[in-house]
């Protein structure tokens, strides 16, 4: 396993380096008619910070690149500046960076003449390396599987603009007050550390409103629906989620790293395995440690040769370069 990025181990203030992705979508009612209540989708923009390991969200209402720019543009009017940006390959990300002018890695002069006068820039991830962008997935794939299982069961009941505005700043602030460390047993310990602790300088979480909030609550007033779907995120939060932090320990053993004339498979899980592509390492890129974790694979088929970006992890090695 690699050492951690620089930007992860960085001491500057919250949000000055961050992850970002795409989720949902949802639907909520737009407006009433006639017949009931015109439906229209959302989406969110999940930012994690690489260091204090907090998150922002802002709700969209498409995936093309005007929306998504609509979005960061809050984000850092709330955040403040950033100086490097993660994300995977999407289209409206890669569409965003351009609009922006923030350089990204695709092209490294252009990288140098920004970073000397903005000194910020985008890092994509390699093509099928979403465990590259495991340390904001992890957030949203946990959110996402709690909020896609509570909307499912809500129904026809649809949440509005507004609802799901405000839903989205109450999951924001309860995965912002997970403990970052296991929570000691000594009654001597000041306070549990948290992400909200480090951005608000605060101890102690957001007080929820007096009351009692269940399922009856999800045909009453909107802010109390509201309340109510947060009390339901909280639960299986706590449930699917912090019941999870534990040590875990995988890729300790160190492995001969690919070299430029192996041999290998293409692993492809959309397709079996005696069709995976044989292909020749082209070239490889080392990291700080001097192991290769992507390649650039020259593979051969009926319609010419072509190039490939991938991690080394979907490589499986036939023939080494001295065989």
């Amino acid at each position: 396993m690699a050492d951690l990025p620089a930007d992860r181990l960085s001491m500057e203030p919250p949000f000055s380096n961050i992850g970002l992705d795409v989720f949902g979508p949802w639907s909520v009612a737009a407006r009433r008619t006639r017949g009931g209540h015109a439906e229209s989708k959302r989406w969110a923009i999940l930012f994690t910070c690489l260091s204090v390991r907090a998150i922002h969200i802002e709700v969209i209402e498409s995936l093309d690149t005007s929306s998504f720019i609509n979005g960061l543009r809050r984000f850092l009017a709330i955040r403040g500046p950033v100086k490097h940006i993660r994300s995977d390959r999407g289209t409206n990300f890669v569409g965003a960076s351009k609009v922006l002018g923030i350089p990204s890695n695709i092209d490294g002069e252009s990288v140098k003449r920004f970073l000397s006068d903005h000194d910020c820039m985008w890092t994509f991830n390699s093509p099928h390396s979403s465990h590259m962008g495991g340390v904001w997935e992890r957030m949203i794939g946990v959110a996402r599987r709690i909020l896609d299982s509570m909307f499912l069961q809500m129904g026809s009941s649809k949440l509005t603009h507004e609802m799901l505005v405000t839903f989205m700043a109450e999951v924001t602030a309860i995965v912002n007050n997970r403990p970052l460390i296991p929570v000691s047993n000594d009654p001597m310990d000041p306070f549990i550390l948290t992400p909200a602790t480090l951005l608000t300088q605060k101890v102690g979480p957001c007080p929820a409103p007096v009351g009692d909030f269940d399922d009856k609550d999800l045909s009453r007033h909107q802010w109390r629906r509201v309340q109510s779907l947060s009390d339901t995120f909280w639960t299986r939060w706590r449930k699917q989620y912090l019941s999870t932090l534990q040590p875990r320990k995988k890729w300790t053993s160190e492995h001969r790293s690919l070299k430029p004339g192996d041999v290998v498979l293409l692993r492809d899980n959309a397709v079996k395995r005696n069709v995976w592509p044989m292909g020749i390492i082209a070239e490889v890129y080392p990291s700080k440690d001097g192991l290769v974790r992507k390649v650039q694979v020259r593979v051969t088929s009926a319609d010419g040769v072509k190039l490939f970006l991938r991690p080394a992890s979907e490589m499986v090695l036939l023939i080494s370069s001295e065989e």
